[in-house]
């Protein structure tokens, strides 16, 4: 897994406003974020030792491409550090990350000749069908994730998520390794709470039916 090789110090960029002290005493990933802006690089270090392996999985995940998912790693990450003098907290910080990572795994797909492009929200791309919805939140959802009892089962995992369209392959990515809840994966995809349920409900079923033996 790649590493952020750049530097979290402080620039002539201290000239901006910085928000109001929080301090990082609760540890949450928006106070270490603004303790980042005011020139706190260990808080930095915190938050990317917490949350780099998740979103290289996000990317690896999407595009079975290891270099893929380091550049794309790396170009996320180097955002945030360009982003600290601006960050406010509006929404909370993985919602924030995982836009970044979005964008630029779009980026990424648009950029490759010869490849067919999909887009994320493209509800023709096979979402469940109707009459098939959940009700409930993300508590309802088994996670397949528990019966991966060896490394053979989790390749066969991964391969299964593979063959699982883009939009709902999306979702279960960002319920599992983001950890957003349905309400913020809808925000961040600008869809309904339903068309994620939906979303998440196909995901789940495909990736139950790969390891069904194993249950």
């Amino acid at each position: 897994m790649t590493s952020v090789a750049v530097s979290v110090g402080r620039t002539d960029t201290d000239r901006h406003m910085r928000p109001a002290d929080t301090g990082t005493s609760d540890g949450s990933d928006e106070a270490l974020m603004l303790a980042y802006s005011r020139g706190d690089a260990a808080a930095f270090e915190r938050l990317y030792a917490r949350h780099k392996g998740p979103t290289y999985r996000y990317f690896l995940r999407h595009t079975s491409d290891r270099a893929a998912a380091d550049e794309m790693q790396q170009d996320v990450w180097l955002k945030v550090v360009r982003a600290r003098d601006r960050y406010v907290v509006d929404a909370r910080f993985t919602t924030w990350l995982y836009t970044l990572a979005r964008h630029r795994l779009v980026d990424h797909w648009r950029a490759k000749r010869g490849v067919h492009f999909t887009a994320l929200d493209d509800d023709a791309a096979g979402d469940a069908p109707e009459g098939t919805r959940d009700t409930g939140d993300c508590a309802e959802y088994a996670d397949p994730l528990e019966h991966v009892i060896d490394a053979q089962a989790g390749r066969r995992l991964v391969e299964a998520l593979a063959d699982v369209p883009v939009p709902q392959r999306d979702a279960f990515l960002l319920h599992v390794e983001a950890g957003l809840s349905l309400g913020e994966i809808a925000r961040l995809a600008d869809v309904s709470t339903e068309t994620i349920k939906s979303r998440l409900r196909y995901a789940y079923r495909r990736l139950r039916a790969a390891l069904e033996d194993l249950q």
